[in-house]
């Protein structure tokens, strides 16, 4: 076989994507709070880039001669002159006549922090990564083990609890059986010691850490309640079983009580947390910022659409890095260099002035896709494909994706996923079209107003459905959907 090189040419078209446009696509894709973190790390990087504050008037700093003449009758504002020539004993008494405040000070230590930061030419990084960089929470298992070396125990018995420990999982159970961690070979404890130490373990913090089952992590709690938990220990300790599914009436029989008691320990008994590891070494309530604000019209005849970007510095670049980067005297790297970064921060203004315009008209898009939610509630809510907003923007429907991705639109009602607007659906028997979580919300609606002691089953939800015009709709789509909401079927949601 014999081998050849050649040479070739051909004609083909490719797409590329250019670094500017995939800045954009990431800048319009980033929520509020994201794209604040994203311009100050930009801030702190590029030299050439800064924020543009408004320019104070030299008329509004300068004093007017009466307040020059009204602070240098105050004692306490006079200029301290000390002369060779004098006791100094006026000046001294003001001294001791002023109070110390090390609060007052406060704000100027600060000014000079910044002051020297900005006279280095550039801030600390250690010191601001320190800043901005949230405190590390401890897990779970740091914080039993913080528990557990303060507990007073035999060292046998100390060493199965650390055993222990490390099978507990993030909410708080132990995940293996106890006879598994006894090994003779390898370990001097025995199983007395596994079950002294899990003893003392169930003790500490969070209340019922170190169950076994839920059933467990209940009588762990109300063993630490001081008020008189008997009665829901022994509901617990003896029925759970019947407790799980609802078989009050037979639990009552048993226990020779009232519906009334049986309601009220059940009410107590939800209060009791059935996963108390994640109290600790979590913290997943993140902070949801309004990227859109809609309000009404003063004339009631609209909303007016407006963008939550007020926390959004404006930028600018540097006037005096702009002029040496054209000047000819200048080294050609550090012309070079200084291009690169006015580049970069040109692309920069670019992008997060693009986010400004597509989210906008994203947003007055669905609100006028979508008046009838405004107006009337959340039953209202019509099916919204991506395309439609994508045709009446001019933009591509991928556009609209990263658009509405993690925004949030803020109107009378309350805060919702921009995302939440767009949604497919069905017809509805007037012919008007209804959308998935408009069914969803109607669903919720007849549960909510249904008799508790006669529960409705899914059949009768659908048919109710029909009867409020939500058309044609399949038993099987409403345990969907209530199962989506948490709902438990009707056996479990009947009241006693």
């Amino acid at each position: 076989m014999k081998m050849s090189m050649t040479q070739g040419m051909r004609m083909e078209q490719r797409m590329k994507l250019a670094p500017r446009m995939i800045q954009s696509m990431e800048v319009l894709q980033l929520p509020l709070l994201a794209l604040q973190e994203k311009i100050e790390s930009e801030l702190n990087s590029n030299p050439v880039l800064e924020q543009d504050e408004p320019t104070v008037d030299e008329n509004d700093v300068l004093m007017s001669p009466d307040e020059s003449t009204e602070s240098s009758d105050n004692i306490e504002e006079r200029e301290l002159i000390v002369k060779d020539d004098s006791d100094n004993v006026e000046d001294f008494q003001r001294l001791d006549s002023i109070e110390y405040n090390p609060d007052d000070y406060s704000d100027y230590t600060d000014h000079m922090a910044r002051r020297s930061n900005s006279g280095s030419g550039e801030k600390d990084k250690k010191l601001e990564a320190l800043r901005n960089t949230a405190a590390q929470t401890k897990s779970l298992n740091d914080l039993l083990v913080e528990q557990w070396r303060l507990v007073e125990a035999d060292e046998l018995v100390k060493q199965a609890g650390d055993k222990i420990i490390n099978y507990i999982d993030e909410k708080g159970y132990l995940t293996v059986r106890i006879e598994q961690l006894h090994n003779k070979d390898k370990h001097k404890f025995t199983m007395e010691h596994l079950y002294k130490a899990l003893e003392l373990i169930q003790m500490l913090e969070p209340a019922g850490v170190g169950a076994r089952d839920v059933r467990e992590c209940f009588l762990i709690q109300m063993a630490q309640i001081p008020d008189d938990m008997s009665f829901e220990v022994r509901l617990v300790s003896d029925y759970w079983d019947d407790l799980l599914d609802n078989r009050l009436p037979q639990i009552a029989k048993k226990m020779k009580c009232t519906m009334e008691q049986l309601n009220n320990a059940i009410l107590r008994m939800s209060r009791l947390d059935s996963s108390p590891g994640l109290v600790a070494g979590r913290n997943d309530n993140h902070p949801i910022t309004a990227d859109i604000i809609v309000e009404p019209k003063d004339d009631g005849t609209g909303y007016v659409v407006t963008l939550a970007d007020t926390r959004i510095p404006s930028l600018r670049v540097n006037d005096y890095y702009s002029k040496m980067s054209r000047d000819r005297k200048i080294d050609t790297k550090a012309r070079e260099f200084l291009q690169q970064n006015i580049r970069s921060a040109q692309w920069l203004m670019d992008a997060i002035e693009q986010r400004k315009n597509t989210l906008l008209k994203v947003a007055t898009a669905v609100v006028k896709f979508q008046k009838d939610f405004f107006d009337k509630g959340k039953l209202f809510l019509k099916p919204l494909p991506m395309a439609t907003v994508a045709e009446e923007v001019g933009v591509h429907i991928a556009t609209v994706s990263r658009a509405v991705s993690g925004k949030y639109i803020q109107y009378s009602d309350g805060i919702l996923p921009l995302r939440e607007f767009f949604s497919g659906g069905m017809e509805a028997d007037d012919g008007q079209q209804q959308s998935w979580s408009a069914v969803r919300e109607k669903i919720k609606q007849i549960i909510d107003t249904e008799d508790k002691s006669k529960p409705l089953s899914d059949d009768v939800i659908r048919d109710k459905l029909q009867e409020m015009g939500a058309g044609k709709i399949a038993r099987r789509t409403v345990a969907k959907y209530r199962k989506l909401m948490n709902i438990p079927t009707a056996r479990f949601r009947k009241k006693y």
